[in-house]
């Protein structure tokens, strides 16, 4: 039981980092526009790059990894991507900094993907659900965790120190890896053309994926734009305060824990996700008010919204899919981080020229636009 223990400590230790990796650039987005020279579509990029190969991981790896060494290909991958930190660290040019990025996350959803096969394949049967709770635990802490410190260094020793210590941090945890266990069959998806065709056909999937699409495109454009707004609202504003901005993010933890009392509560899935939409949309208004108390407020509103839809959303897929789960929950998986990705750079057009209001006007267009899929699927259609 402790050996167990200490191998999960060490799996969700190594999740934080990764989730690290993926986000901590995003609040100093403005920094690196600024320091660089850059134009606000070259700065957003570097979130974009390092979540685009999120959207067809799910899809492909199978095929790509399937004679790999799941033990061998996790260690390294960390190792690789602590020492891509390091590189990151100490680079000078765009092009350089773009690149590392894009090769993170090229590692970063296999690297998940395996971590969480190794808590499914170490954990006693009875335990697993609740460890795949504490898993998605970690990888909302880390999400803040890397935004709210990259920040903070950045104030106080300049943006480089934090991916110092995430790169050695990472490196450790090669190390450490030695000793989560055996090997294990990581569950990557293989399906073939006519397996998806069958799935999208069905029309309740659709709706789901296509809704999740643009909730999650919202969602992207709001983290990956407000730190420039905030920027913007206060030029003397630190990195630090703009990262704690983020907190709300720590909501998706309490509302995945709660999410069946919620259901129960509201009368099945599709009303519940409706009931998401509308915090979702209601929650983006409160980004009107330029004031940084009251966005730091609207943003637990807001995420409230966002982790409701995605909590039912990722269980409605597994309660319908029977079958063809693997497959489901690949495709959701990518529709998901395909309409984050587009998020991170393709509002900023109305943003840039539109301004702010237009830009919130926007993303409360779409939002509510998608309580038309959480009806279809209510209606069976």
């Amino acid at each position: 039981m402790f050996l167990t223990r200490y191998q999960l400590l060490i799996i969700y230790t190594c999740t934080i980092l990764t989730l690290c990796t993926l986000y901590a650039v995003q609040p100093i987005q403005p920094l690196f526009e600024k320091e660089f020279a850059l134009s606000r579509f070259e700065a957003v990029i570097f979130t974009t790059v390092i979540m685009l190969p999120l959207g067809f991981a799910p899809i492909v790896y199978g095929y790509v990894l399937e004679t790999l060494s799941s033990k061998l290909f996790l260690r390294n991958a960390v190792l690789i991507l602590g020492v891509l930190e390091l590189l990151f660290a100490y680079s000078d040019t765009y092009a350089a900094l773009l690149g590392i990025r894009a090769l993170q996350g090229v590692l970063i959803p296999a690297v998940l993907t395996s971590l969480m096969s190794y808590i499914s394949f170490i954990t006693p049967k009875e335990r697993v659900q609740q460890a795949i709770g504490y898993y998605i635990a970690a990888t909302i802490l880390g999400g803040f965790i890397g935004r709210l410190l990259s920040g903070t260094l950045s104030d106080l020793f300049g943006w480089r120190l934090f991916f110092i210590l995430l790169g050695i941090a990472l490196i450790a945890m090669y190390g450490c890896l030695h000793y989560v266990g055996e090997e294990v069959k990581v569950d990557f998806v293989k399906p073939k053309l006519s397996q998806i065709v069958d799935v999208l056909k069905q029309k309740s999937f659709l709706n789901i994926y296509t809704m999740m699409f643009f909730i999650f495109f919202v969602f992207q454009a709001l983290l990956n734009f407000i730190p420039f707004q905030l920027k913007q609202l206060s030029s003397a504003m630190g990195y630090g305060k703009v990262g704690m901005m983020y907190a709300g993010y720590i909501i998706g933890f309490i509302v995945s824990i709660r999410i069946l009392w919620l259901i129960k509560r509201l009368g099945g899935e599709t009303k519940t996700i409706m009931i998401g939409i509308v915090i979702f949309a209601l929650g983006l208004q409160i980004f009107h008010i330029g004031d940084y108390t009251v966005m730091f407020a609207g943003m637990f509103v807001f995420c409230a919204g966002f982790f409701i839809i995605h909590s039912v959303a990722s269980g409605l897929i597994s309660k319908l899919a029977h079958e063809k789960r693997a497959i489901s929950n690949g495709l959701y998986l990518s529709f998901y981080y395909a309409g984050g990705t587009i998020g991170t750079f393709a509002p900023g057009v109305f943003y840039a020229y539109l301004g702010w209001h237009a830009f919130i006007g926007l993303l409360t267009c779409i939002a509510f636009a998608t309580l038309w899929f959480a009806y279809m699927l209510q209606k069976g259609v």
